[in-house]
């Protein structure tokens, strides 16, 4: 049966019989309904026990939340009643305005009390199970979001989902309460169709398996399709990529990156950058206290929902750098260096460990934290400084924003203001950076979104990753030991006894058996931190979490890996993805590691391990590569040419650190790098890359052993020398 015609059938008939009028039930309106478990406001409902800051913001609503568990579906099948199931997150704008609303609100709360079991989820805790049901949304209703609010049977089966809906009827959409209602009376009154179109819907969300033959989609045709995918949807006038709203996608960059330097061609260039200039000119890049948020609801870049992610941060940290590697222009080295300041400052705990999101609310409004008017900021800085930084960042009476209020953005170059104003630039750059502090440490003072404080394994491997491959490029030891205390956060607290990863860590609480990409980000993390450190011990944890993550999470007869493995909760069905959409997927970012780790070690294994990944999903590959564009970025990899370099040496001396740093600064992308030194780590390293064991300093200097396409080349003793091959 194809998925497609299914749903499409399923959606059609709860469709004409959830809002048919034959079904309004009068009788469960207004507040004549009450349930033998009532709650008095402010009391606390299950949730209180939990540790997620998002399900500990409903623990006192009169709905009486249960969190995912058995006791909740147990108590629905012993009373026979459909579950209600909300999944959003901490820091999501609309799970607030839905709880308000209705989560808040007694009359709501009686009928869901009365005729449904209410299960929240914490979708960055439980990532399988919104995968899941948000699929069923996406399917049932042509969209999704958050707040996700799903109806299903005890037995976890979906028949009606969708997203935020208003308490009443409001602007053609259907008020909660009436959903409620007539859900309730469906139940009673129709069960057989409820259950007739959950089975249709369960059965049609299991994973198919492809008759035909798989495709080789490992070709360069298969990137240049990438490429021009991406070329006819970019905004030649803005940057980025299709229309409002927009999203940073850094994967998309960091490919067109790798595909600018195998095709010469300077339009890819010139994509990437204007990108990346206009997202830092853009309201979506917070001027004053820096980081991205979350995406921009207009073309522009102007005006971003204002959430701030951990995982934005990080990916586009590392495109800013390698623009840096690739352009030498200091301008994106110093968005790197931004987005450094704001993680390390607003999003790392006291021990370490990166946490999650900032919220986009503070007092109820969204944005209200990053606006302004020029009254408040002349009233700070006084008339002429504060009329200057407000022609500067487009702070004006009229407003960008809601009531008159304005999102600083960068409205023309520094160069091209001084110009303009008729001011030396370095005295206009001391002006503008006096002035943001100031008002910084001013913004300071207000009410602050609310911090969603825990740590998940995958982001936090991101963003060792991010750190670790800042420290190369740009050299701050910062970076570097900031992304060491993060991996010694997640392998000491995120850990079981058998080695297994955990997924979340907070307040000394750590739970739920690690997904897929839990593995899989935190080993890239590991790779590129034992590439600026050199510190045998992480490339020693890669490969184990490696293995760990194959033995748990890959499919032996299709190929590729599940989100969920052994240890994970059985849910009614398993996905096995590799679109790559705001986060790169788990495969895409496997697919890189093994053939990273494979030419680190020379286990051909793994490089055979990304071949069947590649082909599990080579027929969608090829159909639309750009939506897998980290996987695409692993096939770049896969096709070569590709260079393992081996310096033999002593960390110590300065000419092994001149020639690293050579190897650091250069855009390689489809590069490894190994540091063969003598004695136990040279012998740790050999037991890890018996290929090294011959590898030593020649004539007792330090010696660059270079292999490109499996032939290697002479010895390399001269940095000069070192720079004119990597060249």
């Amino acid at each position: 049966m194809i998925l497609h015609s299914v749903l499409s059938m399923v959606r059609r008939s709860i469709r004409l019989v959830l809002w048919s009028s034959v079904f309004l039930v009068t009788s469960l309106s207004g507040g004549q309904v009450y349930s033998a478990d009532d709650k008095t406001r402010g009391a606390s409902n299950r949730l209180i026990s939990e540790k997620s800051p998002y399900l500990l913001q409903h623990a006192t609503n009169p709905v009486d939340w249960y969190p995912w568990s058995d006791e909740a579906f147990q108590k629905a099948k012993k009373e026979d009643k459909p579950i209600f199931l909300s999944i959003g997150y901490a820091t999501c704008h609309w799970c607030h305005v839905m709880a308000h609303e209705s989560f808040e609100d007694e009359e709501v709360a009686r009928i869901l009390n009365k005729y449904f079991i209410a299960i929240k989820v914490d979708r960055e805790e439980r990532p399988d199970v919104d995968k899941i049901y948000m699929s069923v949304c996406q399917s049932l209703t042509g969209h999704g979001g958050w707040p996700l609010s799903i109806f299903m049977t005890p037995e976890g089966k979906p028949f009606f989902a969708g997203t935020y809906f208003p308490k009443l009827n409001r602007l053609g959409m259907p008020g909660f309460v009436s959903v409620l209602e007539q859900i309730a009376a469906m139940w009673q009154n129709e069960r057989a169709s409820i259950l007739k179109s959950s089975e249709a819907i369960t059965v049609a969300i299991q994973p198919g398996s492809d008759s035909d033959e798989s495709v080789d989609a490992v070709s360069v045709e298969t990137l240049k399709k990438g490429y021009a995918q991406l070329a006819k949807i970019f905004d030649p006038n803005w940057g980025g990529f299709g229309t409002a709203p927009k999203f940073p996608t850094p994967h998309h960059l960091t490919f067109l990156l790798r595909w600018h330097k195998r095709s010469g061609d300077s339009m890819v260039l010139e994509v990437v950058e204007k990108t990346l200039e206009a997202m830092r000119r853009g309201g979506i890049f917070d001027q004053i206290g820096f980081g991205f948020h979350r995406y921009s609801v207009d073309e522009k870049w102007l005006v971003p929902h204002f959430e701030k992610m951990l995982y934005d941060q990080a990916l586009l940290a590392m495109a800013y750098t390698e623009a840096y590697q690739v352009t030498g222009k200091s301008e994106f080295a110093q968005v790197a260096r931004e987005i450094f300041t704001y993680v390390l400052r607003d999003m790392t705990s006291p021990d370490g460990g990166f946490y999650s999101a900032e919220d986009a609310d503070s007092e109820g409004k969204e944005g209200l934290f990053y606006v302004w008017t020029p009254r408040e900021v002349k009233a700070h800085l006084g008339k002429e400084t504060g009329d200057l930084f407000c022609r500067f960042y487009g702070i004006t009476e009229a407003g960008s924003f809601e009531e008159g209020q304005s999102i600083p953005y960068v409205r023309m170059s520094v160069r091209s203001f001084a110009a303009k104003e008729g001011m030396e630039l370095t005295r206009l750059e001391t002006v503008l950076e006096d002035t943001r502090d100031r008002l910084f440490h001013i913004r300071k003072k207000r009410v602050h979104p609310l911090k969603d404080d825990k740590i998940l394994t995958s982001w936090n491997g991101l963003m060792i990753a991010a750190f670790a491959k800042g420290y190369q490029v740009l050299g701050d030891q910062a970076y570097a030991d900031a992304a060491q205390r993060a991996a010694g956060v997640i392998l000491r607290n995120l850990r079981t006894a058998d080695g297994r990863l955990l997924r979340r860590y907070r307040q000394g609480d750590a739970a739920y058996p690690g997904y897929l990409d839990d593995y899989a980000f935190l080993v890239w993390g590991l790779i590129e931190l034992y590439e600026a450190t050199f510190s045998i011990s992480y490339l020693e944890e890669a490969l184990v979490l490696n293995k760990a993550m194959i033995d748990i999470f890959w499919d032996k007869q299709g190929g590729g890996l599940y989100f969920t493995g052994k240890g994970n909760e059985p849910l009614i069905t398993r996905s096995k993805e590799v679109y790559d959409g705001a986060l790169p997927s788990g495969n895409s970012v496997a697919a890189l590691n093994f053939l990273r780790l494979g030419r680190m070690t020379g286990n051909v294994d793994l490089e055979q391990r990304a071949e069947q990944l590649a082909r599990a999903f080579s027929r969608q590959v090829m159909v639309q590569p750009m939506a897998y564009t980290q996987l695409l970025t692993a096939l770049d990899f896969m096709i070569g040419p590709n260079r393992e370099i081996v310096i033999a040496g002593d960390p110590a001396l300065d000419t092994t650190r001149a020639m690293v740093s050579v190897v650091w600064r250069k855009f390689l992308p489809n590069k490894v790098l190994l540091l063969r030194r003598q004695g136990t780590e040279g012998k740790r390293l050999a037991d890890l890359s018996p290929f090294v064991e011959a590898m030593a300093p020649i004539n007792h200097q330090p010696t660059v052993y270079l292999c490109e396409q499996y032939a290697c080349q002479i010895p390399i003793k001269d940095v000069g020398q070192l720079e004119a091959v990597l060249h």
